[in-house]
């Protein structure tokens, strides 16, 4: 074999599969067609952002990427959900999930997602085990019982014992392997940007639900001697595409009525990327040598800071069956266990989640208010509370 493990794609989470296999022994090939933006500032960098819960935090840890991420991070200590669904964009009901409730530590800790890149690519030239290509796809796959082979872009094949699908939402190794996908589409776009304010943040996640979708503000260091935070808000498609296009002014005046001026005037600082909002589950996560993983294997809209985290549990479940049975890499037996191992939380959480944005893209006055009166039965019990914030961080998952 050329590689135990080939890894397909180099986001985020094909980023942290590499540092993990590597660390756990296997020699491990990862490429991705572009070579990863890792400038704030640079065309195409990623300006949305991760929030790592716990149980991600201490994977991060474990692997030897938390040491190199630690110190741009900014703790999440309170999530806060906001209905301002009244006729004026108001808040009406304010409730907040404190992770005091049930851990001595914060819920997560938020990153930009082009700093991940920049740093996750640092920690690979750091280990001897993982070989990164940047601008080399892979072009196609050919599997029999005792090994896969992949064709890379560059005209070369690598025989390897399993190959790791992290290539995206479109993935081509899924679409190779032949495994169907369940979309659903919900006729959203999300803007995702950063801002300053005046009102500091005080290390609190913000959902503003209204209409259309969650406003979601997301604490960030400073940003030249201002609070920060980054933001993703989601809305009808025509809708988001219209704002893309307004000037700064006009931009910053809409977004700090729909924000309800929680955290006073937002002011720009960043440009905006557009992100269409989905959700998509594939029918069977392994195939003959494959394992899909990420976002080729499950799609959320970004609600809860689930879809990540979600992707780093694939992770974790197939790091674990390869440490225990090293011998047994990429066979049947291993991947029908990763299959059964996670299917039913992802089937659950992408349920739960595309339930959740149906009730925050509630136009109806009536429906609103329903949505206002159950935030508030919700918060007000607590073992339901605290249930809902252990469910969010993965618990029993």
């Amino acid at each position: 074999m050329d590689y135990d493990i080939t890894i397909s794609g180099g986001g985020i989470a094909g980023l942290t599969a590499a540092a993990a296999f590597a660390q756990a022994g296997f020699s491990t090939l990862v490429v991705d067609p572009a070579p990863p933006v890792t400038e704030r500032e640079a065309e195409g960098s990623d300006l949305r952002t991760t929030a790592f819960l716990q149980p991600a935090q201490s994977f991060l840890d474990e692997i030897g990427l938390w040491s190199r991420l630690a110190g741009h991070a900014m703790p999440l200590q309170t999530m806060r959900i906001v209905d301002a669904g009244g006729a004026a964009p108001e808040p009406r009901v304010v409730k907040d999930f404190d992770a005091g409730d049930i851990s001595d530590k914060p819920f997560g800790w938020n990153l930009p997602n082009w700093l991940l890149r920049r740093e996750m690519a640092a920690r690979l030239g750091e280990l001897a085990q993982v070989d990164f290509r940047p601008g080399t796809a892979t072009t196609g796959l050919f599997t029999r019982e005792g090994e896969a082979r992949v064709s890379l872009s560059d005209g070369s094949r690598i025989r390897t014992r399993l190959v790791i699908a992290a290539d995206g939402r479109n993935s081509p190794m899924r679409q190779a392997a032949g495994i169907g996908v369940r979309t659903t589409r919900f006729g959203q776009k999300a803007l995702a940007f950063a801002v300053t304010h005046p009102i500091p943040h005080g290390n609190v996640s913000t959902e503003v639900h209204r209409s259309g979708g969650p406003f979601t503000l997301v604490p960030l260091p400073d940003f030249e001697g201002r609070p920060s935070s980054a933001i993703v808000w989601m809305d009808d498609g025509p809708k988001s595409e219209k704002r893309m296009t307004l000037d700064k002014a006009a931009f910053e005046a809409e977004m700090s009525e729909r924000s309800c001026h929680l955290f006073g005037p937002l002011e720009l600082a960043s440009r905006r990327s557009i992100w269409p909002i989905i959700a998509q589950e594939a029918e069977h996560l392994s195939g003959q040598r494959l394992a899909l993983v990420a976002e080729a294997a499950h799609v959320v809209p970004p609600i809860g800071a689930q879809g990540l985290n979600m992707s780093l549990r694939d992770l974790v479940t197939l790091r674990d069956l390869a440490v225990a049975h090293p011998d047994r890499l990429g066979d049947a037996e291993m991947l029908d266990t990763y299959h059964r191992r996670r299917i039913t939380d992802i089937r659950a959480r992408v349920a739960g989640i595309t339930a959740l944005n149906r009730i925050s893209q509630m136009s109806s006055q009536p429906l609103r208010d329903l949505r206002a009166r159950g935030l508030d039965a919700l918060y007000g019990l607590k073992p339901v509370r605290t249930s809902l914030m252990k469910m969010g961080l993965g618990a029993g998952g």
